[in-house]
């Protein structure tokens, strides 16, 4: 019994995790875990990453898009950039030829005061500080009334029924 008794402490004590920490099974000095096979959380990382396969991102890209495809998306995308290129002149960096001029402080058409990102651009064209913003403190030459005409006689088309046959 003395012998049972014994054989049943000693399995005990094998299925218990040791008390304390672990080091590190590479000796560097730092702690491992069980769940990372006695490694410290670098020394993992390194681990692994051996095991992986060293593929190149663009081969396994390669792989994956079929030659086919690859040459009917280029043809498509040079006649769509043909038709773009017919419209408008583009420099080699892809911009346009308005925005490659070096834009002016923003300032304050009536007054001349700097304005910055606080400017109010109107339909007229020009930018204004919070004084001149309105139309009628900066001699607007935007024609508010006839852009309102328009922009309701667009909305609401004028419906005429057709005229009615006596019988």
């Amino acid at each position: 019994m003395a012998q049972e008794s014994r054989k049943k402490e000693t399995d005990e004590t094998e299925c218990q995790t040791p008390e304390g920490p672990i080091l590190c099974a590479n000796n560097c000095g730092f702690f491992g875990s069980a769940a990372t096979n006695n490694l410290c959380s670098k020394c993992y990382r390194d681990h692994y990453m051996k095991k992986q396969p060293k593929v190149s991102p663009v081969l396994s890209v390669m792989e994956k898009v079929s030659p086919a495809s690859c040459s009917i998306q280029f043809d498509s995308s040079v006649e769509r950039l043909d038709e773009v290129g017919e419209g408008h002149d583009l420099n080699v960096n892809g911009n346009t030829s308005e925005n490659t001029g070096k834009q002016a402080p923003n300032r304050c058409v009536s007054c001349r005061k700097r304005v910055g990102l606080t400017g109010f651009k109107c339909k007229c064209g020009g930018t204004f500080c919070s004084v001149h913003r309105y139309s009628e403190k900066h001699e607007c030459s935007f024609d508010y009334r006839t852009a309102g005409r328009d922009a309701i006689a667009k909305a609401n088309p004028v419906v005429k029924a057709e005229k009615i046959e006596k019988i």
